[in-house]
């Protein structure tokens, strides 16, 4: 078993009431390995300015874990065939829209990966479409998207 673990980090700014529901949504997100993102709500959901449209949203984080999880897939499976990746690059794209239970949830995500090979041999149409089933099949992220989320909210600050 593995654990990853994020830390998010948000506190009202002094001239902020808060309970007006007019308060900066930008927080931050540190990572195990040291790394910090700048965060907020998406301008989509909450208007500017209580959102920071340079920041990532949680719906951008999700989409990029999905493509970057098929990528490392992806790439692991080239390589075990000998086929030599020079690039790949994918612009994935999620939809938020009701479900079937009627709540908003992003509903899909296509991941849209081109791929530059090197060198021979190179998957033809149909090892590269084999290839990208696969990688999808194995990605832990996707499948986990209908994973349980539990809260277990710890004492007061």
């Amino acid at each position: 078993m593995s654990e990853y673990v994020a830390q998010v980090r948000w506190q009202r700014q002094p001239q902020e009431a808060f309970t007006d529901n007019r308060y900066s949504r930008r927080h931050r997100l540190r990572f195990d390995g040291g790394t910090e993102l700048a965060a907020s709500s998406s301008p989509s959901v909450v208007p500017l300015p209580m959102s920071d449209a340079s920041a990532v949203d949680p719906e951008e984080l999700l989409v990029a874990a999905l493509a970057s999880c098929h990528m490392l897939w992806f790439l692991s499976l080239a390589a075990q065939r000998g086929w030599r990746v020079e690039r790949y690059e994918d612009d994935a794209v999620g939809t938020m829209a009701r479900d079937e239970r009627g709540r908003i949830a992003m509903t899909e995500v296509v991941l849209r990966p081109a791929v530059a090979f090197g060198g021979e041999p190179q998957p033809d149409g149909d090892a590269l479409a084999a290839l990208h089933h696969q990688a999808h099949e194995h990605c832990f992220i996707a499948n986990s998207v209908r994973t349980a989320v539990r809260c277990e909210p710890r004492p007061a600050l």
